[in-house]
């Protein structure tokens, strides 16, 4: 467990977006005289990380970190329980609490991963708009038409709008990064999210596939009236060509609609529902050998989506649409430590839907923990160094 701290010349701020930027700015301009192999030989990363430094208590600027993080706090057409919005700042707060002395990457640190904070009005308009949204959920709720109703039609097409302006924006800032030369990986939110970043991705790639781990295929068709709902990602990512395949796993809540898009894909989404992995498990066919075959079906290109509410519920209790069954966490991992070695080329990643409780940081740990092994597959997939496997006396 790391606790927080800082250097002489820093000054410790509030734990607020306002503070922690101005910490940011303080720390930085201080590093900015260091070098990154200088800055690595006099961090010690056994003690506390520094209060209102980066993610996970990291000394390193943007420019000196190959790994950026886009936090996305949205949750507009959120349908059922709220928070997903908080979960960038949750995860973000509870990343100080990572012992970066990771056992599979234990010299990822030194890479450098970089929080790069999202513009006010996303939060802003979150809020703003959710509240807009709410009226047309209830009416549709109450199997109320639409139509009969010009101004809930009005303000769903504002709705719409707004959606696409911030994918637009996330567009944006992911070429922004990778432009750069940067890895960079989106922290949502809700799913709706990542719909700019994988038009990034599709700019860049003309043949790629998701891996999906969800409890939900979110494969809706403008869901409520909401072209860009977060039950609606991949359909929408669908309409990008460049995605060849979209693989799912841990399903297992879908509706009619969802099943005629998928029959109707000619086998551009695979599905691996919940039941059918646990059913293959009790029969004796092993974790490791369903992970092969899932990663078998997987284009040479993957992006992979992670919905936490894809592991079991005690993982992510807070989450908006939780659902029992499910996998653990360390099954996630090996799945994802599986991909880095397979061969095929990880080219980015999203994890989304982390909701704090209102009482206990445990959805923001689970998530912090979730991303920085994400950002260790990820880095390992791509050559970078990130240590030798730390291996231990067992007998």
């Amino acid at each position: 467990m790391r606790k927080y701290c800082g250097f002489l010349f820093y000054i410790h701020a509030k734990n607020t977006l306002q503070s922690r930027s101005f910490g940011i700015t303080l720390l930085l301009y201080n590093l900015y005289l260091m070098t990154k192999q200088q800055i690595i030989a006099t961090f010690d990363p056994s003690q506390p990380g520094l209060a209102d430094a980066t993610i996970f208590g990291l000394p390193f600027s943007a420019e000196q970190s190959e790994i950026i993080i886009i936090p996305v706090p949205w949750e507009v057409t959120v349908s059922y329980g709220a928070g997903a919005s908080d979960g960038p700042e949750a995860v973000l707060d509870a990343s100080f609490q990572v012992d970066l002395n990771h056992q599979d990457f234990p010299e990822l640190w030194k890479l450098g991963i970089y929080y790069d904070e999202a513009p006010e009005h996303w939060k802003i308009n979150s809020n703003s708009y959710k509240a807009l949204a709410q009226p047309i959920i209830h009416a549709l709720e109450k199997g109320e038409d639409l139509n009969n109703h010009p101004s809930l039609l009005s303000d769903l097409e504002t709705i719409n709008k707004v959606c696409r302006d911030l994918h637009t924006e996330v567009k944006e800032k992911v070429l922004f990064w990778t432009k750069q030369g940067k890895k960079v990986v989106l922290l949502g939110g809700d799913h709706s999210t990542p719909l700019g970043y994988y038009e990034a991705l599709a700019s860049i790639h003309d043949n790629f596939g998701i891996l999906h781990l969800d409890a939900h295929m979110d494969l809706r068709i403008a869901y409520e009236g909401f072209t860009f709902s977060h039950a609606s990602i991949m359909y929408n990512a669908l309409q990008l060509p460049q995605i060849s395949k979209i693989v799912q796993v841990g399903i297992r809540d879908f509706c009619e609609q969802e099943v005629e898009v998928v029959q109707k894909s000619n086998g551009r989404v695979l599905v691996n529902t919940d039941a059918d992995l646990k059913a293959e498990t009790f029969a004796g066919i092993t974790w490791a050998e369903q992970c092969d075959a899932i990663i078998a079906t997987l284009p040479q290109k993957v992006c992979v989506s992670f919905d936490i509410d894809g592991m079991y519920p005690w993982y992510c209790p807070n989450t908006g649409t939780p659902v029992p069954g499910g996998f653990s966490f360390e099954q996630a991992t090996y799945l994802f430590n599986k991909l880095a070695a397979s061969g095929k080329d990880i080219i980015g990643f999203d994890l989304v839907e982390v909701a704090p409780g209102e009482n206990d940081d445990w959805d923001g740990n689970v998530g912090a923990r979730m991303l920085f092994h994400m950002c260790g597959m990820l880095a390992k997939n791509s050559g970078m160094n990130v240590g030798q496997k730390i291996s231990f006396q067992r007998k």
